[in-house]
């Protein structure tokens, strides 16, 4: 596998248990049949328990049995599981962290014991409600409201390009509390949403039960028709009057503190993530062309193919230094999310470009599911425009490069 600067010596050895045990999760469970999910439009879902098995969700937190491992750990088992499709990727990170991560962080003692384990151990699904359809880049103007009702909350409202959501059994939905007081800003909450309760929440005083499950309020809805992310389940979480009891909401945050800390978790393990969807994609390249004879032996003899392995050997190293750089700031505490920011920009435009460059060298072969890059580009149109599109990125960089906020 392509490590130009021999970064894996350093490795440790819980890094290198990790990376190994990954990859050949990865060899094993993904690449002998991610071709055909892929164009069937299938998500592996079985794969949940098996990656509960292998603690791959959150594994950075320290609860419970979680094994709370390094920064730079985790990184390497976001760069496995993407090699082997993006898909697979998302859904471990929408797990840990956007789902369990909040949990753990903003939740009550009660919340965490309910969902942690199961979460932890892929018994559960977990999905993380922040887009809407009218508010994508400007989270901060949702429309999804939760009003007061007795002792609990009625949610309405609709999210949408939601991972998980069609399988999810919790969602962690960011909604604003709506007091009636048109003089205030409505606060943004967290809410735990049970997607698969048994239709009764909870009594509100001496009233009938109040019903959270899918025909009481709670709606699910696959999108279909993607030509990306094709093995992954994304749909839409729709909120009609649903009622949920009071402790449903995350006491630990208020405002968009909360959603935008998880998605800083989330686009660090994207921009280790993207590594390995990339070098996927070289080494796919680099492969055939070594084994593709025209014109009287190999192509990789030829200059312009040549040209094409020097240059994304160079993109996939330099953002393989700066994940390796953020897992070293995220462990000693001084990682800011612009420098985020900055990775995920900079590391998902590169393994796009790859991925577009690889399939190149495949020439007619590289459009079929039988070799990764074509797969791999297609879904890098998705990565480059959720968690931030590559636009969101750029501003957020100029912002902390002049202190002058170019999104009012």
């Amino acid at each position: 596998m392509l490590d130009y600067l021999d970064l894996e010596s350093d490795l440790d050895g819980e890094e290198r248990l990790i990376r190994d045990t990954a990859r050949e999760f990865v060899d094993e469970h993904v690449r002998p049949e991610i071709g055909e999910w892929f164009e069937s439009g299938t998500s592996p879902d079985h794969l949940f328990e098996a990656m509960g098995e292998l603690d791959f969700f959150a594994p950075t937190l320290s609860w419970g049995t979680l094994p709370g491992v390094s920064p730079r750990s985790y990184g390497l088992l976001m760069q496995e599981l993407e090699a082997g499709d993006s898909g697979v990727r998302s859904m471990a990170s929408v797990q840990g962290a956007l789902v369990m991560s909040p949990i753990h962080e903003f939740g009550s003692e009660a919340q965490r014991e309910r969902w942690l384990p199961d979460l932890a151990a892929g018994d559960a699904v977990g999905c993380f409600g922040l887009t809407e359809p009218e508010h994508g880049s400007d989270p901060a103007s949702m429309e999804t409201t939760a009003m007061p009702d007795g002792d609990g909350y009625r949610l309405s409202g609709t999210k949408t390009w939601i991972t998980n959501a069609p399988i999810a059994d919790v969602a962690v939905i960011w909604c604003k509390i709506d007091d009636g007081d048109a003089g205030t800003d409505d606060p943004v909450r967290g809410v735990l949403v049970d997607l698969d309760g048994d239709g009764v929440s909870e009594e509100q005083g001496e009233s009938e039960p109040r019903q959270t499950d899918r025909s009481g309020g709670v709606e699910t809805s696959e999108i279909d028709g993607k030509l990306s992310m094709r093995a992954s389940s994304t749909g839409e979480i729709h909120l009609r009057d649903a009622w949920v009891p009071e402790d449903a909401l995350l006491p630990g945050v208020e405002g968009m503190k909360g959603p935008l800390s998880c998605l800083t978790e989330a686009r660090y393990g994207i921009a280790w993530g993207a590594v390995g969807a990339a070098r996927d994609c070289f080494e796919a390249a680099r492969e055939y062309a070594t084994d593709r004879e025209q014109f009287g032996g190999p192509i990789a003899r030829f200059q312009l193919q040549q040209e094409k392995l020097a240059e994304m050997a160079t993109r996939i190293t330099t953002a393989q230094l700066l994940a390796d750089r953020l897992a070293t700031l995220k462990a000693r505490g001084d990682l800011r999310p612009q420098q985020v920011s900055m990775a995920k920009r900079n590391n998902v435009r590169m393994a796009r470009e790859v991925a577009q460059t690889a399939r190149e060298i495949l020439g007619g072969n590289g459009i079929t599911t039988d070799y990764p890059p074509m797969r791999h580009a297609a879904n890098m149109e998705t990565v480059y425009t959720y968690e931030g599109t590559h636009d969101i990125h750029t501003l957020i960089l100029g912002a902390d490069l002049t202190g002058i906020d170019a999104f009012e």
